[in-house]
């Protein structure tokens, strides 16, 4: 009958790797999840833009429309949180991490975007109204709120 094997000790792979491999297998994580997260970004902007009348970079740039910038902002955080969490439920394994990152991040912008149209609905609260209006509104506050709760709530379902 041949020997068991011995357990490998906790650490003892990671002993093997030298100062470089660690660091270098470090930064290509960092570099990943944010190269990732941009996309999301991006992706949850032009969703915003989609769901807000209007064309939202004209909105804030151009016409410096407090209201559509808030709304936007507070969507792009939301997205933000929900990206941290699905990078901190990862639990540093790379390719499977940025996948599930991908995956919850497009999840959590499609969730963000049903849930904050049917709140404005509910609320009776008009995106559509607001985003015309030339001065910060309190509705506007209010829907800023509810986008970061939602991303919040999804965050913590990722986790």
């Amino acid at each position: 009958m041949p020997p068991i094997p011995s357990p490998v000790p906790a650490g003892a792979e990671t002993a093997a790797l030298s100062l470089a491999e660690i660091l270098g297998r470090g930064a290509l994580a960092i570099v990943s999840y944010a190269a990732l997260g941009v996309i999301l970004l991006i992706i949850g902007f032009y969703v915003i833009d989609m769901a807000i009348p209007g064309k939202l970079s004209q909105l804030i740039k151009a016409d410096r429309n407090p209201n559509a910038t808030l709304l936007t902002g507070s969507g792009l955080a939301a997205v933000g949180l929900i990206v941290a969490a699905s990078i901190w439920s990862a639990g540093g394994a790379l390719h499977e991490g940025l996948l599930a990152t991908a995956v919850f991040g497009l999840v959590g912008i499609a969730v963000q975007t049903v849930a904050m149209v049917a709140f404005d609905r509910v609320a009776g609260i008009s995106v559509r109204e607001l985003v015309q209006e030339p001065d910060l509104q309190p509705g506007a506050r209010l829907l800023a709120v509810t986008h970061l709760v939602i991303g919040l709530i999804t965050a913590v379902a990722v986790i």
